[in-house]
């Protein structure tokens, strides 16, 4: 009857103790219990927080035989399954020593039993942990056994060390079993709480992943094109039918680009910004919450609007504030923290997409700006000679001139029509074999030169203007400033998976620079790894007064 009374007592206790767990799973105490307490405040939480425990669960104990039945091992237990080896032995200690300091025939056997059990937890949480057996960590049948053995523990240590033995041994009879199921059950019960938030936890997390990359996947791409009311709308469609917030809108700095959602009908893109909030968000950037009850939300527009709470967060590039995206809820609704966090995840996604876009905008103006910068340095001094080398050959052979003519006008017309993209090798070898006409024309018999490009490698593609600037190089550098007869070679090799082009000379009067190979050259090396990779580009190699030849690598790509 003594033994079903005290299993009575220590179930009040243990209810207790449930209750706190319960409570505690609505405060941010529980994380590091959930998520295991590594870092050094994460474990000072969970020796506080069962420290408590432990000395509560000694003042609410039941008097019996001159010592206290109590529920203290939960707390040493749970440090110990949840913090590791230390963290359970000094809350074990701590609830030990208030034990202790309450005195009775079994103080010190108490107080090295409660250390005890902490230890015991502490190394099961190791071994597990070191196995990568978490899961087996929060099992409440595993967590019910370690209790058990711990229990049985304190009892042997009671009879060890209490005296004198006659009360030890007939204190256990009564308290045994009562202890034992009771601590057990309750260590497992409040474990199963955790293990429960745990897996909220890691459903919500993994809704939100699942969310923020379907919505990735969607808007992947539509902010590269610019950041207008053409590709707002788009991503703004995406997100709100992700989401499945009320209405979804992305601003700029000073209007409304896309609203998609409730309210439609008055939020209007193109319109200026008229939210004091958004202005706020942008000059401050910060997020901005409105959840309609701490912080009230008010339509600026329309005083029948039903939206009832917004999320502001600011898209940032180039260290500013471009614009925000806003999420709504309508008034019946409440603004979940899951949308929160998930809101600030997409302005960070979209921001670095439009970044990506600038970016991108940026090179192709560059690429742009390289072209123009090579058409301005092949055409002048062409020009100019090939002028020269027609008004000279028109007097003594009109044929020969009108074929030069046509070989010209064939250049030019291929230099205005070329843009930033990629041509085939055989489209530049063609646009290459009108230079080098003009320029035999100009240097007579003092001008060999030698193609060398297999039919099968033709249609692979490279950048435009990758050769005709290495050509005019060999010729401008080269083979003009000999006495004897140049010769130019061009040709190109299959090896494997990418394509060895090549445009050599005998004149061997390459000089490498320290900052600079040659304007042309360093244009096209540059395009060729931006576009490829730094495993492709130029190499340059010289045997001085004998032969100058400059590679270029690039993947073999053939014509779709």
């Amino acid at each position: 009857m003594e033994n079903l009374d005290l299993i009575v007592s220590l179930t009040q206790q243990m209810s207790l103790y449930l209750v706190l767990a319960y409570l505690l799973t609505k405060t941010p105490v529980l994380r590091p219990m959930v998520d295991l307490a590594v870092h050094l405040p994460h474990k000072l939480i969970v020796y506080v927080t069962f420290s408590l425990l432990c000395i509560m669960g000694t003042y609410f104990g039941e008097a019996t035989h001159g010592a206290i039945a109590n529920t203290r091992a939960m707390g040493a237990i749970l440090s110990g399954l949840l913090g590791g080896p230390v963290v359970g032995t000094l809350v074990g200690l701590t609830g030990g020593l208030h034990r202790y300091s309450l005195g009775g025939f079994t103080d010190l056997a108490c107080a090295i039993s409660t250390t005890s059990e902490g230890l015991l937890a502490g190394l099961m949480h190791y071994r597990l942990v070191r196995g990568g057996r978490l899961d087996a960590l929060f099992d409440p049948r595993r967590v019910a056994l370690v209790a058990l053995a711990a229990e049985t523990l304190q009892m042997l240590i009671i009879l060890a060390v209490a005296r004198p033995f006659v009360d030890a041994l007939a204190l256990v009879k009564v308290i045994a079993l009562p202890m034992m199921l009771v601590n057990s059950l309750g260590a497992a019960l409040f474990m199963s709480m955790i293990r429960d938030q745990r897996a909220i936890a890691e459903k919500l997390s993994s809704v939100h992943s699942a969310k923020a990359l379907k919505i990735a996947e969607r808007t992947v791409g539509e902010l590269i094109n610019g950041f207008n009311q053409e590709s707002t709308a788009k991503v703004a469609r995406i997100i709100f039918e992700e989401t499945k917030v009320s209405a979804v809108a992305i601003t700029d700095r000073e209007k409304l680009l896309a609203f998609i959602g409730t309210g439609a009908d008055h939020h209007i893109p193109g319109t200026p910004i008229s939210s004091q909030m958004t202005l706020d968000a942008i000059a401050t950037n910060q997020v901005v919450f409105a959840d309609g009850v701490e912080r009230p939300y008010r339509c600026s527009l329309s005083d029948h609007c039903l939206l009832g709470s917004s999320l502001i967060v600011p898209l940032r590039g180039d260290n500013e504030v471009i614009g925000t995206i806003k999420l709504y809820e309508t008034k019946k609704r409440l603004f979940l923290s899951l949308n929160q966090t998930l809101g600030e995840g997409i302005a960070r996604l979209l921001s670095n997409q439009i970044l990506t876009g600038r970016y991108l905008e940026q090179k192709s103006l560059l690429t742009q700006a390289e072209l123009k910068l090579l058409h301005a340095q092949v055409n002048p001094h062409f020009l100019f000679n090939a002028l020269n080398t027609l008004a000279a050959i028109t007097r003594r052979s009109p044929e020969q001139a009108r074929g030069l003519i046509q070989h010209l006008a064939s250049f030019l017309r291929n230099n205005l029509k070329r843009g930033t993209g990629e041509v085939a090798l055989g489209q530049e070898l063609e646009h290459i074999h009108a230079y080098l006409t003009i320029e035999q024309a100009r240097f007579g018999d003092r001008l060999q030169v030698s193609i060398e490009v297999p039919d099968a490698l033709r249609p692979c593609r490279l950048p435009t203007f990758t050769l005709q600037p290495l050509v005019e190089n060999a010729i401008k550098h080269g083979t003009s400033t000999l006495l004897e007869p140049g010769r130019i070679e061009i040709g190109a090799r299959d090896e494997g998976e990418d394509l060895l082009l090549w445009v050599a000379d005998n004149a061997g009067a390459y000089q490498a620079k320290p900052d600079s190979d040659g304007l042309g050259m360093n244009i096209v090396d540059q395009r060729i790894k931006n576009e490829y990779g730094e495993h492709y580009g130029i190499t340059v190699t010289c045997e001085p007064d004998s032969r100058t030849e400059v590679q270029v690598r690039l993947p073999k790509r053939e014509a779709l």
